[in-house]
């Protein structure tokens, strides 16, 4: 008999449900489009909006009407319930849900005769409030600085729980929950994120959070594993610590271990199995690094609109930078993430304007960038005296560093490590016109410019590789760039990558079945058998993975390693016209410490 198990994601747009096989190969798939199946909620891209206070928000409801509706649909695939082993899930980071002193009695009530929305937003909610704040976020700034300042900095703040402050994570969004509706914070019962939420649904009580999802709200000390009591007490106010405690509840070390069954309501509603395992729901980005068996030093690069890098690694070693999470199911791991605003978008700008001066000056194609990327020598030098171009393209604000919009242009000599700042187009002379030709230079300064942020946060965090300096063994793309070959070129060059550059296509689905080959992990596996060692043995990688690019190259790998010194100052640089002041002057810490080759790891 065929056995299932269920992966879910609840994002920001949609929630997603598949079904994967014991043998990992997708099964069912189906999903619900906030805006197309639930506009009567009135959101826009799934949340609603509170400009005045910067504000996002979306409707917890919204969600409960959006389960049944995901699960209807996959009945009518032809998935039968009785056949899931177990359910696992994803939720978007750092949303939280705020339980009422009814909820876990209306959770383990539930009547199969009705749905979720009714009998949770009936007459008594299980909620103590109706929304959840979104990822976007942004009305959490005077918390943010308390929560910077608690600890004496915010590279304390990152030591002590993977991240400095965010407007979108949990602490600063329960501290102004407390603060700003303190009848409701008084009548919550518990505090969930958006992953242990839909556990809870699952579990038919309130679930504990995640392991690897704890990391993301600024209260988790990850190296003790315990929930840190100063935070704490700035979050819940210095009487509250107690309380808090008892809202947030234990959280288990053990990222694998099943939470119990199925609540018996999906069992009489959907004829689940009693025995159904609920195994813990974690978050997003967690889920993402479980879609296929990533090693220590492999890189998943992706390339959308914003860029996000993450990787696993045995190595804790936070930055105010970056992000580091315990991994969501492997004692001992971690996950090193990266967030940038700018990405596709400002690749675009440079490719409009390479377009704007050719005879098809509207069309969209990536031929003439691409060709022009690859094409100009590396980091724009034409000989081994010539100065390296340096530069830093943000057309939006961006996180990493912490600066407004704006384009810097350098030249940086590696021997003097001395810079010279390009002056703007209709300032040149002649001479600095043909240093740094614009638009033509943009179109592989960009590209270097956006490996060369990622590869001096990594540095430190990779492996040497047999015989190679340290690197990463594989570094995979996914998302709208990872098809473009000039692109996935650079990223083999600035990068390295031992075995090479590849494309992970797994659609739309990462976290879904990463959801779901950790539930099939936690029932399947042999014991003492890993995560990695369970997918890699029956993950399909011609499927889903192909070589696009060469990683290391001799001498190329040596001479981005010799620019990242001089563009770390480029980044200091930017900090000091134009840095938005949290992460201000020095937004990295000391990525490089100055007195060391950069290309060499030192622990």
């Amino acid at each position: 008999m065929a056995e299932y198990y269920l992966g879910f994601d609840l994002s920001t747009q949609q929630l997603k449900g598949i079904a994967v096989k014991a043998d990992l190969k997708l099964a069912y798939e189906a999903k619900v489009d906030f805006d197309a199946d639930l506009s009567k909620y009135g959101i826009k891209k799934g949340v609603l909006t509170n400009p005045a206070e910067g504000e996002i928000f979306a409707p917890v409801a919204m969600w409960l009407d959006a389960i049944d509706l995901v699960l209807q649909r996959l009945k009518e695939q032809g998935l039968e319930f009785s056949k899931v082993k177990g359910i696992s899930g994803a939720g978007m980071q750092h949303g939280t849900v705020f339980w009422s002193k009814d909820g876990e009695t209306l959770l383990e009530g539930l009547d199969a005769g009705k749905t979720l929305l009714e009998q949770l937003e009936g007459k008594k909610s299980a909620f103590s409030h109706p929304y959840s704040p979104n990822w976007q976020d942004a009305s959490t700034q005077e918390q943010c600085d308390a929560f910077d300042g608690r600890l004496g900095s915010q590279e304390r703040l990152a030591e002590v729980t993977g991240s400095k402050a965010h407007h979108r994570f949990s602490g600063p969004q329960i501290m102004r929950f407390r603060q700003k509706h303190p009848e409701s914070y008084a009548a919550t019962a518990r505090i969930s994120l958006v992953s242990s939420f839909l556990a809870s649904i699952f579990l038919g009580k309130v679930a504990p959070i995640d392991i690897g999802d704890v990391c993301g709200m600024n209260l988790w000390d990850i190296k003790k594993g315990g929930w840190h009591e100063d935070l704490i007490a700035l979050a819940a106010g210095d009487k509250g610590v107690a309380e808090l405690k008892a809202k947030l509840g234990q959280v288990p070390e053990d990222g694998g271990a099943s939470f119990g069954s199925i609540s018996p309501y999906f069992v009489r509603r959907y004829n689940f199995s009693p025995s159904t395992s609920i195994v813990p729901f974690t978050g997003d980005n967690p889920s993402t690094i479980l879609a296929l068996p990533l090693r220590a030093s492999d890189a998943i690069v992706s390339l959308g609109t914003s860029t996000t890098f993450l990787m696993s690694t045995p190595q804790y070693k936070p930055d105010p930078a970056y992000h580091f999470m315990n991994h969501p199911a492997t004692a001992g791991l971690y996950m090193f993430m990266l967030c940038y605003k700018n990405g596709g978008l400002a690749r675009e700008h440079i490719r409009d304007a390479l377009n704007s001066q050719s005879s098809d000056s509207n069309s969209k194609t990536w031929d003439n960038f691409n060709q022009t990327a690859t094409s100009t020598p590396v980091l724009g030098q034409t000989s081994s005296s010539s100065p390296m171009r340096l530069g830093l393209f943000f057309p939006r604000p961006e996180i990493v560093p912490n600066v407004k919009e704006g384009t810097w242009r350098y030249l940086y000599d590696a021997k003097s490590d001395s810079l010279t700042a390009v002056p703007p187009q209709e300032a040149r002379t002649k001479t600095e016109d043909s240093s740094w030709p614009i638009p033509e230079a943009d179109a592989r300064a960009i590209l270097e410019s956006q490996f060369l942020s990622l590869r001096l946060r990594s540095q430190n965090l990779v492996h040497k590789q047999g015989k190679l300096p340290p690197q990463p063994r594989r570094i995979y793309l996914v998302g709208g760039g990872a098809a473009n070959p000039a692109i996935a070129q650079l990223a083999g060059e600035v990068l390295g990558g031992a075995e090479g550059v590849f494309k992970l296509d797994i659609g739309g689905n990462a976290c879904a079945l990463g959801s779901a080959y950790k539930a099939a992990w936690t029932g399947l596996a042999r014991k003492g058998e890993d995560f990695e060692a369970f997918v890699e043995e029956r993950w399909n990688e011609e499927g889903f993975v192909k070589k696009i690019a060469d990683g290391y190259r001799e001498g190329v790998w040596e001479k981005y390693g010799e620019a990242l010194k001089g563009f770390e100052e480029v980044e200091n640089r930017a900090l000091e016209e134009k840095g938005e002041g949290r992460g201000k002057p020095k937004e990295m810490g000391s990525a490089i410490t100055r007195d060391r080759d950069p290309t060499v790891k030192h622990d």
